[in-house]
């Protein structure tokens, strides 16, 4: 018995001494911040209060976030222009018996899908080539039929107008009928577009409207876009519009409901919804005086002025059990990258030394009774 509990007092002492290395789910807040009061830290520890919030909103922002850029909409005439590769229907009517255009019996004559050529011009028999490129349809037809009356003085034209790729754009995903959409006019709006589409999808997070027009991208987020009638721009030919949903995420850690990889359910997450969106604290392991939130900033962001972070590596840590903590926590915003940690209460250690010693003390009591 006596070699029991000399035993006994020999794991705790062992165990007091090095508690760390008991078997835990996350570490000690100190583990990780200890380092920072060295001689020469290789990162900087803050301190997140509500006095030094506005300071740390200054700093650059960090991850693979989004800068936004949008075109505002800006008036534009209702009627449609012809484009190159548009097709043109024409129907030529002429009552005459001895017509050029109909033969016998014929009162009018259709030549379909006439393509507007590179140049612009579509070529109409007897009078060769028309430019239409850039004209309404309804100046279209005027100028076709006044080059038709020298060689066919009473005939009338009429003109339908088909968009080809040029007067087209592309509604690539994020609605329930992607596809290529003609624009029945050059006020065509992407809000239109985005309802001829079936709307966006209910099933993606955080939508993001993203328009691709030549060599520029602009994005938006659907729920600005949404928000604001200035926001619904004119879309141009040959435009495409991608609505996808948010892909920055932050990784949750330690003693927390979830430790995963977690999307940006919105634009905006504090710390405070972050912890939230990881199931919060673990009611007997985490330490609500020790959320850290571990970030790397570039090189070139780096200041000794006091205006931005000291080291490309910071921890920022939070008490979440004081009024200031919490308020500040409200305030901090989570970048995209960056590790949310929970670390592990001391007292859990202790409570692990107590279990041992306790089981201990069972076998030795069950010892004691054979």
């Amino acid at each position: 018995m006596r070699q029991f509990i000399r035993a006994v007092c020999a794991i705790l002492i062992l165990v007091s001494v090095s508690a760390c290395s008991l078997p835990r789910g996350a570490a000690i807040q100190t583990e990780i911040t200890k380092e920072a009061t060295s001689e020469n830290p290789s990162f900087q520890v803050v301190q997140v209060t509500r006095e030094n919030i506005p300071n740390i909103q200054s700093w650059p922002a960090t991850g693979p976030g989004r800068h936004y850029n949008w075109i505002n909409r800006t008036a534009a005439p209702s009627s449609s222009v012809i484009r190159t590769g548009d097709r043109i229907n024409l129907t030529i009517w002429d009552s005459q018996p001895n017509s050029l255009i109909t033969g016998l019996e014929q009162k009018s004559v259709e030549m379909r899908g006439i393509e507007v050529d590179p140049s612009g011009a579509i070529f109409v028999p007897y009078v060769d080539e028309v430019f239409v490129r850039g004209l309404t349809p309804a100046t279209a037809r005027a100028r076709i039929q006044e080059r038709l009356e020298p060689v066919v003085p009473s005939a009338q034209v009429q003109l339908t107008l088909q968009h080809g790729q040029d007067n087209s754009v592309d509604l690539v995903s994020g609605v329930a009928k992607p596809g290529t959409y003609p624009m029945p006019s050059r006020d065509y709006t992407i809000l239109s577009l985005i309802s001829a589409g079936g709307g966006i999808s209910h099933t993606l997070r955080n939508p993001v409207v993203r328009l691709i027009r030549g060599g520029s991208t602009y994005e938006i987020t659907a729920e600005e876009l949404l928000a604001s009638a200035s926001k619904n721009t004119v879309l141009r030919g040959n435009d495409k519009i991608v609505v996808e949903e948010d892909k920055r995420s932050f990784t949750a850690l330690g003693a927390s409901g979830k430790e995963s990889l977690i999307y940006f359910p919105k634009e905006r997450v504090s710390a405070l919804e972050a912890v939230s969106l990881m199931g919060g604290l673990a009611d007997t392991r985490a330490d609500p005086k020790g959320v850290l939130v571990l970030r790397e900033y570039g090189r070139k962001q780096v200041s000794r002025t006091g205006k931005g972070p000291e080291h490309e590596q910071v921890v920022f840590t939070m008490d979440l059990t004081s009024a200031d903590g919490l308020f500040a926590a409200r305030k901090f915003d989570i970048n995209p990258g960056d590790t949310v940690l929970a670390t592990e209460s001391p007292i859990t250690s202790v409570r692990t030394v107590f279990g041992l010693i306790g089981s201990m003390l069972g076998l030795s009591a069950q010892v004691n009774n054979l």
